[in-house]
């Protein structure tokens, strides 16, 4: 079961000064794999303490423990990686959370066939149910999108040995690749990509290769307005270009997950949005 530090007592106060509803911190709180009852009570006891200068300090004292470790990212160094057949350049590294952005990625033809082959076979997107395990349809997420299986031809698997050579973790760690398209106004709210400790729907996840350890973006066209990548918990905002990627990783090799990659897609506000991602689990995913 998830539980708070002074991360998550940073992130409750904050959202509660912005004016964000119990319901939705909650829902924050059990997708980062905190108990439900235990989530519930958190907010509610933050909410009655008003006028409190260090009301998080009142929380229940089971949900307090150690930081996130932040142990060696398995990313090379440098300004440019060699990932595969295609040097690829650093923009930007960040140690808390562990995050970076790529540029030249992929080539404008190669984002230009993701999304030709994609747009006519496009779904609702939907999110992981943490009760069931199901694959559900929810306002959060009001993109469309499509998987495409594991080395389902030459050029996929072009692709998916470069990205596995970007981030220096095995081509059958990851799940398919999946292209995304929003359109005005679609967005992805703030949400985490691994599945929350402790939550029974996780478990049929955990499965089939175990955590998700890492998330690679890749933006497959340049968005005229909004559609950014935000990561709330550290003031981040990551532009869609064509090209570009972001990384960032979220599981230790002791098996902690990281709350501050919390993140989210901003509403796009004119034109759309492209973009591809692949997750990479701790384990061959089958």
């Amino acid at each position: 079961m998830a539980v708070l530090d002074e991360t998550w007592k940073n992130w409750l106060t904050l959202n509660k000064n912005r004016g964000c509803t119990p319901e939705s911190m909650i829902e924050a709180m059990m997708q980062a794999g905190f108990d439900p009852n235990a989530a519930n009570a958190a907010v509610h006891r933050l909410m009655d303490l008003h006028g409190r200068e260090d009301h998080t300090d009142s929380l229940p004292a089971e949900l307090v423990s150690a930081e996130y470790q932040y142990d060696p990212s398995p990313v090379g160094s440098g300004n440019v990686v060699r990932a595969s057949d295609r040097d690829v350049k650093v923009l930007m590294r960040c140690k808390r959370p562990q995050l970076m952005t790529f540029a030249d990625l992929l080539a404008d033809d190669e984002c230009e066939e993701l999304i030709v082959r994609s747009r006519d076979r496009l779904r609702p997107s939907t999110t992981v149910n943490p009760t069931t395990g199901t694959f559900d349809v929810i306002p959060n997420r009001s993109s469309k999108g499509i998987c495409f299986q594991r080395g389902e031809d030459a050029f996929i698997s072009r692709i998916e040995q470069r990205f596995a050579s970007l981030m220096n973790w095995p081509v059958e760690n990851g799940e398919g690749l999946q292209v995304l398209r929003y359109g005005i106004g679609d967005e992805y709210r703030p949400h985490f990509d691994y599945f929350p400790p402790g939550q029974a729907g996780s478990n049929v996840h955990l499965a089939h290769g175990g955590q998700r350890v890492a998330t690679l973006i890749v933006y497959l066209n340049d968005v005229e307005a909004g559609g950014e990548t935000i990561f709330p918990e550290v003031g981040l905002s990551v532009a869609p270009r064509r090209g570009c990627a972001v990384y960032f990783r979220y599981a230790n090799g002791s098996r902690q997950v990281d709350p501050t990659t919390l993140h989210g897609g901003a509403p796009v506000i004119a034109g759309e949005k492209w973009i591809m991602t692949k997750w990479v689990r701790e384990r061959a995913y089958v």
